[in-house]
C-alpha cells in the first residue's frame, strides 16, 4: 500500500468562538448563517456552505478556507493534529 503526505500549503482560517458571527461572515465572504450574534445565536451553531453542502459548524470549530477559496469547518482536535502557525512572512 503507498504512503502519502499532504503537501505543505498555508491557509486561512478563523476560530469560532460562539459568538464572532460578523467577523466569519465577513471572511466566508458573506456565505455563513447566521451573519450576526445576538441572545439568541449565542453559543449556537453557524452554518458554512462547502463544496460538499452546508455544514455546522459548533463552537471551538475552526472555519478554513481551502486553497481553491472555498470554506469548511474543522474539529479543534483535527486541526491542531494538521495545522501549525506559521509568520506572516511564511505565507
Amino acid at each position: 500500500m503507498p504512503f502519502f503526505r499532504k503537501k505543505p500549503v498555508v491557509i486561512e482560517a478563523v476560530l469560532f468562538d460562539g459568538c464572532n458571527h460578523s467577523q466569519i461572515f465577513d471572511f466566508t465572504q458573506k456565505q455563513s448563517r447566521p451573519p450576526c450574534c445576538t441572545e439568541a445565536t449565542l453559543g449556537l451553531p453557524i452554518t458554512i456552505p462547502t463544496l460538499e453542502g452546508d455544514h455546522k459548524a459548533d463552537v471551538g470549530d475552526v472555519i478554513i478556507k481551502g486553497v481553491k477559496g472555498e470554506f469548511y469547518p474543522c474539529k479543534p482536535d483535527i486541526f491542531a493534529a494538521t495545522y501549525e502557525a506559521v509568520e506572516a512572512d511564511q505565507q
